[in-house]
């Protein structure tokens, strides 16, 4: 196939999307014992979760695939180099109408890592922090995480949707899709 017959451009009441990663990576303490998952909390000023902590990433630039942007996104937040990533999820996330009256939307690309580097250079986007897995309900996560984070590091592999309501906050809906991840 070519270009042009790859339909993306036939009419703009199809749904597109800009496609992005999060990726989490995990580590044990060697002080505690306890595993860990690498989260940025976001600068004060982030016009998105100011303040929260998420998973590192960002958006797929045209020249690489999904898991190219991901080792790429952790090396430009962290400095960290990945060896291997495990793709855990993909989320599709319904942002509504803009003002053209199109319906863009996101496709998210979920992976997860193990490294035993825990040293990392300090970030624009916010301050990278290690935090046990088993407290993560004590911090601010962004929304979904709450949701998205167990499925990613422990569950099969799952599928989710993210619709807009009414309030413009978004409901979460999760699918597994029955497969068993590959280890890390």
């Amino acid at each position: 196939m070519n270009v042009a017959e790859q339909g993306a451009r036939e009419s703009s009441a199809r749904h597109l999307v800009v496609p992005r990663v999060l990726v989490f990576l995990t580590s044990v303490n060697p002080e505690s014992g306890a595993r860990e998952v690498l989260l940025l909390k976001g600068a004060p000023t982030k016009r998105l979760w100011a303040n929260k902590y998420n998973g590192l990433g960002g958006h797929v630039e045209p020249t690489e695939d999904v898991y190219a942007a991901a080792v790429r996104e952790v090396w430009e937040e962290a400095g960290l180099e990945v060896k291997a990533l495990s793709l855990r999820g993909v989320v599709t996330i319904d942002a509504g109408f803009d003002e053209f009256g199109r319906r863009p939307g996101i496709l998210m690309f979920v992976f997860v890592g193990e490294t035993t580097e825990r040293t990392f250079w300090p970030s624009a986007e916010g301050t990278l922090t290690w935090v046990a897995v088993d407290a993560l309900a004590d911090y601010p996560l962004v929304d979904d995480l709450f949701e998205l984070l167990p499925r990613a590091l422990e569950g099969p592999f799952f599928f989710g949707h993210y619709a807009p309501l009414p309030d413009g906050t978004l409901r979460y809906a999760f699918q597994s899709s029955g497969v068993n991840p590959s280890p890390s």
